[in-house]
């Protein structure tokens, strides 16, 4: 296990970044060397995205949307499966991991979570994970508004480009085949309404550290992301 020295102290690394910059990859990995749990706080979207296409509700209802997310009953867990998942998410009993990582949940996840309502009814199920121990949390707003607070906040970057080859990978991998030039569409529609929504913007917290995962390997990210969090744990022990 790696950050001995910071064994008995309370960690939050916040990692955010757009869709396709290797935040969950590398969020799961540095929580596996800090013996830490890792959070991806877009399943909660994706889950709610998913009940609502499931029950017809519009998803620019915001109420009926607000109901269902504060109703929602979800559970992660250590991955069941060696298929590629990171971890097991379970929707009121059934396993919906890979059935909220489609091309059409990912368009409606974005949807869902432009609704003030809707975030704030998750934001508390959120911020209780993260200040349960040593958490590593991947999003898009976690060093801005979830955990503001977190010592540790990085954003992970990469171009258009390649971000989409690597979305284009994921999905094959799946038995999913989308063109690239249709990924890559898709991961900038989202950027755009990510970036613009009224509620909760996503863009880097002024104190996070920006890594350009262009060119560079997961190995990479992740040492650098361990170092920015062995700096910030040593500023603490001495500050």
């Amino acid at each position: 296990m790696e950050l001995d020295h910071c064994r008995d102290s309370q960690i939050v690394v916040a990692i955010d970044g757009p869709g396709g910059a290797g935040k969950s990859t590398v969020a799961a990995e540095v929580a596996r060397r800090i013996g830490g749990l890792y959070f991806d706080t877009g399943i909660v979207y994706r889950a709610l995205a998913l009940v609502a296409l499931e029950n017809g509700v519009a998803l620019d209802d915001e109420d009926a949307l607000g109901k269902l997310a504060r109703e929602l009953r979800i559970r992660v867990a250590p991955p069941s499966k060696q298929d590629g998942r990171l971890y097991d998410v379970w929707l009121d009993g059934r396993d919906v991991t890979w059935a909220i990582r489609t091309p059409e949940i990912d368009r409606a996840a974005s949807q869902v979570a432009a609704h003030r309502e809707v975030r704030s009814a998750l934001l508390g199920l959120q911020r209780e994970i993260g200040r349960s121990g040593r958490v590593v949390m991947a999003g898009r707003d976690i060093g801005t508004v979830v955990m503001p607070d977190a010592p540790v906040k990085v954003w992970l970057d990469a171009s258009l480009e390649e971000r989409a080859r690597r979305r284009q990978r994921d999905l094959a991998a799946r038995g999913v085949v989308v063109s690239l030039e249709d990924v890559k569409a898709e991961l900038a529609e989202r950027d755009r309404r990510d970036a613009e929504r009224a509620v909760a913007p996503m863009r880097p917290a002024e104190d996070a550290v920006v890594i350009d995962t262009d060119g560079r390997s997961i190995e990479d990210v992740v040492r650098l992301v361990i170092k920015v969090i062995e700096e910030r744990c040593a500023c603490a022990q001495h500050g």
